[in-house]
């Protein structure tokens, strides 16, 4: 009930609710010392993320059960949000915050489900009406290429790939098993990139069947040819019969082609690729051992997908180095050393250091090795400044030859999906600026901190009304009063026995009533969701709301600058800055 009271001695004047008064007469922001303001901030795992997807825009789409609105918000940054829901390794989710309170947030598995529920409604990116401008060349199909293509055909750009192999798709064909990354799951997103005008041309190797000279017709060229070639053992015997490279291998596999193997086989190598081998081995009835000559924490493959393996009957013995093949008849004899670790190396691992004496002997009937990925340099055009096995580009992919630009695994050692993704989409800015003569470097800049008007293609983080400070939210600066444990969602596996019977997937996504149960978990760090706590807890009622929707404004003429929403702010939107006198 409203509180009335009546003037002493005034017993016949009409009472003056409470509620309709006012303090114009007292403005008491002349007292505040400092002043609150609000500012969406950079979410740890936007920032983490190769790709620059807007995660926790995407998962607020979940929440309000928007799933098409997250799809469209994801494609917006990643053409391959149902490969990278599969097969990326989720730095976003090394960086969550929530990992802090309890679980991180199940991001790729959202990804994922965002993906598939727009594939059960058929959805596809269109192409739009505007008028094609300049012809730009994509050598290589792979995530990098076809990143490139999709980010410039969105600007309306006349795009042409040319893929070296019968199928696109690159190392995401060829590399990667089907049980991790379903061939229709790759097809449709292959298929909406061709939606938008853009044409792949099959077949057509660079260096053989394409060089610069019939090129001349774009107006620039973007080399992404990947790393197709395994690295070689160099020990006697590494090149014998029954010697195979392990991406060689996975390619046949994954094309369909018939592959001949004995029971027994070797896999040597730590990375990913020796993982796949030694699973897709499995699944063809075979007995697969890695040897890795490191231990098992200096191990590059991804955590989850060893302890799959493991889980699959795939052996790994640690801290073997082989250093000999001997074939006799059609048994191999792998003449190996043990090791021990010793100091850091350049990347950061402990240095595997041969133990003398330690020789012995391991058999088996086909070796595979899976020691590394390589790229091809001797088919690219002269001039390319070359070092380590790499092409060497500015920031933004530019080689330094006119109109040629270099990117994903052919320019960088970090060879993950989403890192091509990543060099792709970045590449596709600096071809739109060096076409309008502007300066990449600079547009790059202003989308990685949210200044000035920005291209809408690569917003990053998507800023909107209000300012976007590049400061990365820690977990220090949530107020995790206003949030309860919960555990993670996961997704489900076949068992043991199944998955190893073949090539299908494995892994089954999140429903929709999962996924928003996991969507809800997040703390959407540093974007405000209208929990209105400033509001409520403003002793001076100085947050502004206009009608049932609050403002993101503060009446300055009343606000005190106490701090208190700031301090009860859940997610960091709110900063503080010193009054100005």
């Amino acid at each position: 009930m409203t509180k009335q009271f009546v003037f002493k001695g005034a017993s016949q004047m009409p009472m003056i609710s409470v509620s309709l008064g006012h303090m114009d007469w007292n403005k008491t922001g002349a007292w505040r010392a400092q002043r609150p303001f609000y500012e969406d901030k950079t979410s740890p795992c936007s920032a983490a993320c190769p790709v620059g997807n807007d995660i926790v825009g995407f998962i607020q789409k979940i929440t309000e059960e928007d799933f098409e609105g997250a799809w469209n918000l994801i494609r917006e940054e990643n053409p391959f949000p149902g490969v990278c829901g599969r097969v990326c390794f989720h730095p976003c989710e090394s960086k969550c915050n929530r990992r802090e309170y309890d679980e991180p947030i199940a991001i790729h598995a959202l990804e994922r489900f965002v993906s598939d529920f727009a594939s059960n409604l058929n959805k596809k990116i269109r192409k739009g009406p505007g008028a094609r401008k300049n012809k730009i060349a994509v050598i290589g199909s792979g995530p990098a290429g076809m990143s490139c293509a999709y980010h410039l055909a969105k600007l309306d750009y006349d795009v042409t790939v040319f893929e070296s192999s019968s199928l696109a798709g690159g190392m995401l064909r060829t590399g990667i098993p089907s049980y991790r990354l379903p061939k229709d799951v790759l097809d449709r997103e292959i298929s909406n990139i061709a939606e938008l005008g853009v044409e792949i041309r099959t077949g057509i190797p660079f260096g053989e069947g394409l060089n610069l000279d019939g090129l001349k017709n774009y107006q620039a060229i973007f080399i992404a040819t990947g790393a197709h070639r395994g690295r070689d053992l160099h020990v006697p015997g590494g090149k014998g019969r029954g010697v195979f490279s392990g991406l060689d291998l996975l390619k046949k596999i994954n094309l369909g082609r018939k592959v001949t193997l004995g029971d027994k086989i070797a896999i040597v190598g730590g990375g990913n690729t020796a993982i796949d081998v030694a699973r897709s081995v499995v699944r063809l009835g075979k007995k697969a051992t890695i040897l890795y000559r490191r231990s098992k924490e200096e191990m590059p493959a991804f955590g989850e997908e060893m302890v799959e393996a493991l889980e699959e009957g795939v052996k790994i013995r640690y801290l073997v180095n082989p250093i000999r093949i001997q074939q006799k008849d059609s048994l191999h004899r792998l003449e190996c050393l043990r090791m021990e670790l010793g100091e850091k190396d350049e990347s950061g691992r402990r240095k595997p250091v041969p133990i003398p004496g330690s020789n012995f002997f391991f058999e088996a009937d086909n070796v595979i090795i899976a020691a590394g990925e390589e790229v091809e340099l001797f088919f690219l055009p002269k001039g390319l400044e070359k070092r380590e096995g790499i092409v060497l580009t500015q920031r933004d992919g530019n080689t330094g030859a006119r109109g040629i630009f270099a990117g994903g695994d052919l320019t960088s050692n970090q060879r993950t999906v989403a890192h091509a993704i990543g060099s792709g989409k970045k590449v596709a800015l600096a071809i739109d600026c060096y076409l309008n003569g502007k300066d990449s470097e600079e547009a790059l800049r202003q989308i990685l901190t949210g200044e000035g008007p920005s291209i809408s293609m690569f917003r990053y983080l998507h800023p909107q009304e209000r300012l976007m400070n590049p400061h990365v939210v820690t977990f220090d600066e949530l107020n995790t009063d206003y949030f309860e444990p919960s555990r993670r969602q996961r997704e489900t596996k076949d068992l043991i026995k199944k998955r190893i019977k073949g090539f299908r997937e494995i892994t089954s996504g999140f429903t929709e009533g999962i996924a928003m149960e996991e969507a809800e978990r997040c703390f959407s760090c540093g974007t405000c969701v209208g929990c209105e706590n400033c509001y409520v807890f403003c002793p001076d009622a100085s947050i502004i709301k206009i009608g049932e929707v609050l403002s993101h404004q503060v009446d300055y003429d009343f606000c005190k600058g106490c701090g208190i929403c700031f301090s009860e702010c859940p997610r960091g939107v709110i900063s503080l800055k010193e009054e100005a006198r």
